[in-house]
């Protein structure tokens, strides 16, 4: 199968005008597409079926309670399906199944071990005051967004670990998997906890995991000592970021992975 890949478009912002890659059976939408859920309707008649997973900043101003249905609501009058906790098995052109199992993944600042918690959560006060998001009417802080992240992350083992018996295993998350995905620019410091969990241990459930968030693009192999559920998964962001800060510069609209 092959699939059209886009995330951090932040079309609330950004004059972009995503187009459909030839070729294409699938775009895979991996979050912060549009704050104010606008732009979603670019991709009501895209030509092929869309995959939409929700960023954080889908919730920006909004409680996150009464966000989740609206957003579904939203995608389900479009067209687009919208995953959350959830997996679907879709049928290639060439016969095989493919298995996608996806969650925005909040981040629960495990990236750099639980000694370094603390401090990534403060890190993390800057973000929680961009996004301005509730849950339950209260701020939607980082000890929220770990509640959310660790339920999240206890989905998708659960999720990884059941049989199936598709051809191939796609993980679709907002938030990056590994500290491999974090953005060069700010490396290895608390604020890249707010980008990445160390889901290292989850990636040999994957033959690919897309994600978005960070602002830069990743291609990368992860090799998986022997008796592992598959010798190797791929790592791909393609996230378009902001044109201003020259995030978008060498980004590729019309990117197609095979899987």
């Amino acid at each position: 199968m092959r699939l059209q890949l886009l995330s951090d478009l932040h079309l609330e912002t950004e004059a972009y005008a995503p187009r459909p890659a030839p070729g294409a059976e699938l775009l895979v939408l991996a979050g912060d597409i549009d704050s104010r859920w606008d732009a979603l309707e670019r991709f009501a008649r895209w030509p092929v079926p869309v995959i939409f997973v929700a960023g954080n900043h889908e919730f920006d101003r909004r409680e996150l309670r009464e966000a989740w249905p609206a957003l579904r609501a939203r995608c389900d009058s479009l067209g687009i399906t919208m995953l959350e906790c959830e997996e679907l098995t879709l049928k290639a052109a060439d016969g095989r199944r493919i298995r996608f199992v996806a969650t925005t993944r909040w981040c629960d600042f495990d990236l750099f071990g639980p000694a370094e918690r603390e401090r990534c959560q403060r890190a993390a006060g800057y973000f929680v005051k961009i996004m301005r998001s509730t849950r339950d009417g209260r701020v939607f802080d980082p000890a929220a967004v770990r509640e959310e992240a660790l339920a999240c992350r206890d989905w998708l083992k659960q999720a990884l670990a059941r049989p199936t018996d598709a051809d191939a295993t796609v993980v679709i998350t907002h938030y990056g998997p590994s500290l491999r995905s974090v953005d060069p620019r700010y490396g290895h410091q608390p604020g890249s906890a707010s980008f990445c969990n160390a889901d290292d241990d989850l990636l040999a459930g994957a033959d690919l995991w897309l994600h978005g968030h960070l602002h830069c693009r990743h291609d990368y192999l992860v090799r998986h000592p022997a008796g592992s559920s598959r010798p190797v998964t791929r790592v791909v962001s393609n996230a378009r970021g902001h044109a201003h800060k020259g995030e978008a510069d060498g980004h590729d609209g019309l990117l197609c992975l095979k899987v």
